[in-house]
C-alpha cells in the first residue's frame, strides 16, 4: 500500500471574503489512493493512523489532524475526543484527487468552501 500527499488550496468562492481564492489557505492530506485517484477504502482501513490532514492559513497556526470516516461520511478530525472540531468533506469518497479537481470542505464556521487540488505526489516509503 502506498500513500499520496494531496495539497488543496482555497479556490474562488464567490459571495465570501475569498471570492478570488487564496493560495496560502488550504489542506495537505496524506491518504491512500486507487489507480484512478479515488480514496482507497480498503487501504485506508489498514492505515488509518497514517492518514493525516494539515489545515494551513496565513493568519493562524497550522492545525494537524486525521482523515476519519464513520460509515460513508468522511471528515477531518482535529481532536478525536471532541466531534465539535470535525470538518465534514462533501462526498469525499466520490472525489477524484487529480490536478485541477475541486473538493468542498465545510469549515469550522459551518460554511462550505471549495478547494482545488494543486498537487498529488507519492509519499516516500
Amino acid at each position: 500500500m502506498s500513500l499520496s500527499r494531496i495539497v488543496m488550496r482555497l479556490a474562488r468562492n464567490p459571495g465570501t471574503e475569498f471570492a478570488g481564492g487564496d493560495d496560502h489557505r488550504g489542506y495537505a492530506l496524506t491518504a491512500p489512493l486507487t489507480a484512478d485517484g479515488h480514496l482507497d477504502e480498503a487501504a485506508y482501513a489498514k492505515s488509518k493512523a497514517a492518514c493525516s490532514v494539515r489545515r494551513f492559513a496565513p493568519d493562524e497556526d497550522a492545525v494537524d489532524g486525521l482523515l476519519a470516516r464513520k460509515g460513508a461520511r468522511w471528515f477531518f478530525d482535529y481532536d478525536n475526543s471532541d466531534s465539535a472540531d470535525d470538518e465534514p468533506v462533501h462526498r469525499l469518497g466520490e472525489h477524484r484527487f487529480a490536478l485541477g479537481e475541486y473538493v468542498t470542505v465545510t469549515d469550522e464556521d459551518g460554511r462550505p468552501l471549495t478547494y482545488k487540488v494543486m498537487e498529488v505526489v507519492p509519499v516516500p516509503a
